[in-house]
Parts: structure tokens; C-alpha cells; sequence
């Protein structure tokens, strides 16, 4: 497997590792699901998705300074970098819905269903359905099989351009 390099040095390299790295989730997360491993397939299949939004997320590098603004000191590294590109590099859970919206289309439409089926991976199915949208393990799976086969068709786009 590829190195990542850091989002500060190389823009274009991110990108493409990313957008590898997220299919390499996606192929985790049909193994998972093949072996009923719903939980772990979920969790596998919104690190693609977090994967994927990062990838996506380089073109808007203009709009995320804007939204991230100043600079943070990453682990590991002498100085400091733009916060905006620390988002970019960590994609923090809690940065996700921003940057999925400066990006937008599918990947701000999709990034909900990321973060339901992020929840359900800690919390599990809820038969009542108040506080998840999973009433059982099988819509769930169809969820996770939907978001996992847009991590392909997204990533192989950027991929080929």
C-alpha cells in the first residue's frame, strides 16, 4: 500500500491515495457483510465514506480556508500547517458534514446515510426506531451496500479524470 502524503506538500497525491485507499474500505466492507459482520462492515464502509469525502474535498481547498481558517500543529511535525489542510488530512467525524457540504452534491447528500450508518455501527440496531433510522440488521445492510457501491462510482470517476 501507498504511503499517504501529507495534503500540505502534495494535493494531487493525497487525492489519488485517498481515493484508493477509500475503494480498499469499500472492499472490506462487502467482506464483512459477506461474512455478517454487519457492525464492522459499517464501520468499514463510513471510513470509505470519510475517505472519499477527503478525496473530494482537495478541489475545495479555497473554501475549506475559509470555513477552517487559521493553523494547527500536527502530531509529528515541526511547524504548523493550515487548519483547513489538517481537516483535509485528518477528516475529523466532526468536520465531516461542513466539508461535505462546501463540496456538495452526492457527497453532501450521501454523507448523512454515512453518519447514520456510523452511528449504528457503535449503537446497533434500534427496534423501536427512536434514536435510529435501523430498526433491524437488514436495513441496515441495504444502507451500507448503497453508500459502498457510491464510494466506487465516485472514486473510480475521480480516478480516471
Amino acid at each position: 500500500m501507498e504511503t499517504l502524503p501529507k495534503p500540505w506538500f502534495d494535493l494531487a497525491k493525497y487525492r489519488e491515495v485517498r481515493l484508493k485507499e477509500a475503494l480498499y474500505e469499500a472492499e472490506l466492507a462487502e467482506r464483512f457483510l459477506e461474512e455478517g459482520f454487519v457492525r464492522n462492515a459499517a464501520g468499514k464502509a463510513f471510513q470509505a465514506w470519510k475517505t472519499l469525502v477527503a478525496a473530494y474535498a482537495v478541489d475545495k481547498v479555497e473554501e475549506l480556508k475559509n470555513a477552517f481558517p487559521g493553523r494547527k500543529k500536527p502530531r509529528g511535525m515541526r511547524g504548523r500547517a493550515e487548519s483547513a489542510l489538517w481537516v483535509l488530512a485528518i477528516m475529523p467525524t466532526t468536520a465531516l458534514k461542513q466539508v461535505a457540504q462546501i463540496v456538495g452534491g452526492d457527497v453532501d447528500i450521501y454523507t448523512d446515510k454515512a453518519l447514520w450508518i456510523h452511528e449504528y455501527q457503535y449503537d446497533g440496531p434500534d427496534p423501536q426506531a427512536i434514536l435510529s433510522p435501523y430498526p433491524d440488521d437488514e436495513v441496515a445492510v441495504r444502507d451500507i451496500k448503497r453508500l459502498v457501491e457510491k464510494v466506487r462510482e465516485l472514486a473510480e470517476r475521480q480516478l480516471r479524470r
